[in-house]
């Protein structure tokens, strides 16, 4: 097989076509046919092995029509070496695509990815800019969630006396939308003018992203015991109604200590359910800390502190220029990237993480 696959590389595949050709058996063995979770768990299994399978066969066909069209170019008729060239180089096009494609599928997936997510977004450094900078960035995602056609909604928000925010929290409905906006974790810088600068100098905010995999019931086992859940009136603004009844709702999961307190809807019912939506959301996330940790994978905690120093990612106004430390280049016309048109940024950290996995997984081999 093609020499760009490593031989530990080479080993996995060798074990995935053992599992896949297991597993076809498995599929029609009577007592897998009587237990219907059975079934369902080996026909998942079996559908994501088949694209790695299939495109193992498909590189071996194409590996040995180029093998054959090699042992003809040396032919003593010409027409035949012309046709022959002409199909290496055709096959040799096709394995190195699907070479290309196969590492890809190599990569190990993240379970999470397909899931939708809640993201809270904060304002750092800054005071009030830092409230406008959140802001911003929140219409930046709601844009961005929009050209993807997934839906969002606000679940939580604290705003500033500018029309930022100080805090506001929200859900991005969509599937694989965890598998793009997970990149956007961190603190974002700013350098511009602000709006409530008269001297007209350049300031430096910052506010912070926690993009979370929505979680649902089955993904994690919450005990009614754990809760406490404590309702009060709600402040603040809201509407008629809001402040006069005991609508706003705070719960503590007593053995993290993780607390969710939402108070924007004037249902207590509705402020309880999207309450547990962030709790689970967060609770999922901190398992799943955990499990990287203890498979000695450890990664730095998602928000940090908010301090200047502490950032992933500057927006440069004066200069028109975004730069993502993790890329190590920047990108140009602001105004539109923090309209929405953040793919080129998005892709290219994922096809970075996709490389960084891959390096591993071979490394690990």
């Amino acid at each position: 097989m093609n020499e760009l696959l490593t031989p530990g590389l080479r080993r996995r595949l060798e074990e995935i076509e053992a599992r896949y050709d297991e597993l076809a058996r498995l599929a029609s063995d009577p007592q897998t046919l009587a237990d219907p979770n059975r079934i369902r768990e080996v026909g998942q299994e079996l559908a994501g092995l088949e694209s790695v399978v299939e495109t193992v066969k498909a590189l071996r066909g194409a590996e040995a029509r180029a093998g054959e069209a090699q042992g003809l170019i040396d032919s003593d008729d010409g027409d035949l070496r012309d046709l022959a060239r002409e199909e290496l180089a055709t096959a040799s096009t096709e394995v190195d695509a699907l070479v290309a494609h196969l590492r890809t599928l190599l990569v190990p997936r993240d379970p999470l990815d397909e899931k939708s997510v809640i993201v809270e977004l904060r304002g750092g450094e800054g005071g009030e800019e830092a409230a406008l900078f959140a802001a911003d960035l929140f219409r930046m995602y709601s844009r961005y969630a929009e050209r993807h056609r997934w839906k969002t909604e606000v679940l939580s928000q604290s705003e500033s006396e500018k029309g930022g925010f100080k805090e506001v929290i929200f859900r991005v409905d969509g599937k694989g939308a965890y598998s793009k906006l997970k990149f956007e974790s961190g603190v974002h810088r700013v350098q511009r003018v602000p709006s409530t600068e008269a001297q007209g100098r350049i300031h430096t905010s910052t506010a912070t992203v926690a993009v979370l995999p929505e979680a649902e019931d089955v993904d994690l086992d919450i005990d009614e015991a754990d809760l406490k859940i404590d309702v009060y009136r709600a402040g603040g603004h809201g509407g008629q109604g809001v402040n006069t009844t005991d609508s706003a709702v705070r719960i503590t999961h007593l053995p993290t200590g993780t607390v969710v307190a939402i108070q924007d809807e004037r249902s207590q019912l509705k402020n309880k359910s999207k309450a547990m939506d962030v709790l689970r959301a967060r609770l999922l996330a901190l398992e799943e800390e955990r499990r990287a940790t203890e498979q000695g994978d450890a990664r730095r905690a998602q928000i940090g502190r908010g301090e200047r120093a502490e950032k992933m990612r500057t927006y440069n106004y004066p200069q028109d220029r975004i730069t993502d430390k993790r890329l190590g280049y920047n990108l140009s016309n602001i105004e539109r990237r923090m309209d929405g048109d953040i793919d080129e940024l998005i892709d290219a950290l994922s096809t970075q993480d996709e490389a960084e996995r891959l390096a591993r997984l071979e490394e690990t081999d």
